[in-house]
């Protein structure tokens, strides 16, 4: 059995997800100089609970009704407590403390790592596909990085504790993208609002254990609109982003994020650009190429499947009926028949196949 091909608008899932992931990894590079600017004197879980109250406020803005996007279930909270714990207590409390430690760039660049994590990790679960060409764009984003990193230690601007801290956030960030991956069909701005709230609430109560001081309001306003847009705004894009291009190429784009810190680090005071820092850019930037003119297309076989998330009627997917059918994307539960047809696609939620 064969469906009708895809829309135009879907022949093209690589470009699609990668920018939406690119948007992601440009909002959440900026925020990694601009905590350092604005947490100097904040503690560490002070600063993660003002950065995740921040995008829960926008996550609760962003919210659709259940006709627009599927709501999260009681299924969900095991997964989305995990999330918390990575993604928004352990990650950023030790972002928080490594950029009080070591420079903006070099902590930046060294958050290149997490796509790492992500993508490994995105084959081990999930078994998505790694091609010959995700490999050269992941290896040339990580060697960029690296190219960086080594540069920012030659120069004496790191410290290794410092580091060290960075280091353990983008392992926490890498399960946080993972696991994020099999909430990417719900409602973002659900998924966003819930996680950071329970983030935000988590790192609050240790910041009243530990003693942490008041910050001041200039400081926590910027920390609340720093995480509204480079934590909230961003995870909303990154989920958007996996449901097109899956987890494992969405964090490897997402691995760009550290480029666009470092050069955002250097416009607010980090004045040596060198030479290493150039090549490494020049990597990363070709290794987002590679990525974004991905292409994979072969004969492939749906099995029958019944879930509910937001979508379209030209995507060569969803052809069931509706009396009459709802303009533009839509949710509710759904079935697929089996259905066998060849065109470009990622390791969305509907392209789990092994290769």
């Amino acid at each position: 059995m064969h469906a009708s091909p895809p829309s135009a608008q879907a022949r093209w899932p690589a470009l699609t997800g990668g920018l939406i992931a690119l948007l992601a990894a440009v909002l959440f590079g900026v925020s990694t100089p601009l905590v350092q600017h604005l947490g100097a004197n904040v503690g560490s879980f002070t600063t993660a609970g003002l950065l995740y109250a921040g995008a829960a406020c926008i996550g609760a803005m962003m919210r659709r009704a259940g006709d627009r996007e599927a709501g999260m279930q009681r299924t969900d909270l095991r997964r989305l407590a995990g999330m918390a714990l990575f993604g928004a207590v352990i990650g950023p409390v030790a972002l928080a403390w490594g950029l009080q430690h070591t420079s903006g760039a070099g902590a930046s660049l060294l958050l290149t790592l997490e796509a790492v994590f992500t993508a490994l990790l995105a084959r081990l679960w999930y078994h998505e596909s790694l091609g010959r060409r995700v490999i050269v764009a992941l290896s040339l984003l990580t060697l960029g990085g690296a190219l960086l990193v080594l540069d920012r230690a030659q120069a004496g601007r790191g410290q290794l504790a410092g580091l060290l801290a960075v280091l353990a956030a983008t392992a926490s960030w890498g399960v946080d993208n993972t696991l994020s991956r099999g909430l990417s069909a719900r409602d973002p701005g659900q998924v966003v609002m819930t996680k950071a709230a329970l983030g935000a609430l988590a790192t609050a109560l240790l910041a009243i254990a530990f003693g942490e001081s008041r910050p001041g309001w200039g400081s926590a306003l910027g920390l609340l609109l720093v995480g509204a847009a480079g934590y909230g705004l961003s995870l909303r894009f990154y989920l958007l982003a996996q449901r097109t291009f899956g987890a494992a190429r969405t964090g490897s784009i997402f691995g760009f994020a550290p480029l666009v810190g470092a050069v955002f680090a250097v416009v607010l005071g980090e004045r040596d650009i060198t030479p290493w820092m150039m090549a490494g850019g020049i990597l990363m930037l070709v290794g987002l190429w590679v990525h974004l003119s991905e292409t994979h297309a072969h004969d492939h076989l749906h099995e029958a499947l019944e879930h509910d998330h937001a979508h379209r009627h030209d995507d060569g997917h969803h052809e069931h009926e509706h009396h009459p059918t709802p303009p533009g994307p839509h949710s509710h539960p759904h079935r697929h028949a089996p259905v066998g047809h060849s065109h470009a696609h990622m390791p969305d939620e509907h392209h789990a196949h092994r290769h």
